[in-house]
């Protein structure tokens, strides 16, 4: 005769079997894109969101109907408000960078590519959506853990700046700066610029913030015998 306590230990086995066997079902490629896609279209309605109502205001719900998607949906994807400025600005950021990359894989030169990291740097017109968003989250308090994640972004414009240019040293295009110092410059330049570019200061009405930040950085990489 078969007891409860029977009855009870065939379920277990039967739920382990079960669990044992879904490990071993192959991943639904078309069934991950569509995941995919749908946490794309979640960050980029959350970006839109953040820059229009910053941080106090926002709600999951107001990223959920900009997304056409249930609050539910969006829960999942962010897990709590908490995490949702960093992985939002995490995801931004590694799109932006897959963009960049591709782009200065087709370019030409050094110099091209430099070309590239300035226009990617600076935001495209007063209240970008993307730097708005940098802004939001610069400004709030964060623990040891999303400090981490904030320096490693911030260093990744560092280091893409620095394979540039020594790039472009070593092809004979720029002059042997001392790159540490150099970084810090141009990184410091591009940022007043983007404050200026963003507050909409009319001096930038007329006058291009990319021509003019990639012109001072032409000038301090052009080797000396070009001087």
């Amino acid at each position: 005769m078969r007891t409860s306590k029977d009855a009870s230990e065939a379920r277990g086995v039967e739920a382990g079997t079960a669990r044992r066997s879904a490990a071993r079902v192959p991943v639904d490629r078309k069934r991950q894109r569509s995941g995919d896609e749908a946490r794309g279209r979640a960050m980029r309605a959350a970006v839109s969101v953040i820059a229009e109502k910053g941080t106090a205001a926002l709600r999951m719900s107001d990223i959920a109907e900009r997304a056409g998607m249930s609050t539910g949906h969006i829960l999942y994807h962010f897990g709590k408000k908490d995490r949702l400025l960093l992985e939002v600005l995490a995801w931004s950021q590694e799109d932006l960078w897959a963009r960049f990359q591709q782009a200065a894989d087709q370019a030409a030169s050094p110099a091209e590519k430099l070309d590239l990291f300035v226009r990617s740097y600076l935001p495209r017109h007063p209240g970008d959506e993307r730097y708005a968003l940098w802004t939001q989250v610069l400004a709030q308090r964060h623990d040891e853990a999303g400090r981490a994640v904030l320096t490693s972004l911030l260093d990744g414009w560092d280091e893409r700046l620095e394979a540039i240019v020594r790039e472009g040293w070593e092809v004979g295009q720029f002059a042997d700066v001392e790159l540490p110092e150099f970084t810090i410059r141009a990184v410091a330049m591009l940022s007043g610029l983007s404050e200026d570019v963003m507050f909409g200061r009319t001096r930038w009405q007329h006058t291009s913030a990319h021509a003019f930040a990639l012109s001072a950085l032409e000038r301090e990489l052009r080797p000396i015998a070009q001087a």
